[in-house]
């Protein structure tokens, strides 16, 4: 099982690696900083270890 990286969208690892070989970047990260930038991130809440 691939780790989470992103608990707003619940994109793993493995999600990020896939979308970096398909698109020869990471779309993925690009949507993660965008909704970050955004102030939309809630990550910090979604996360169950509390980070």
């Amino acid at each position: 099982m691939s780790e989470t990286v992103c608990f707003c969208f619940g994109y793993t690892q493995q999600d990020i690696e896939c979308d970096a070989l398909a698109h020869g970047r990471s779309t993925l990260l690009e949507r993660i900083a965008a909704s970050h930038a955004a102030g939309a991130c809630r990550c910090a809440k979604a996360n169950p270890k509390g980070r």
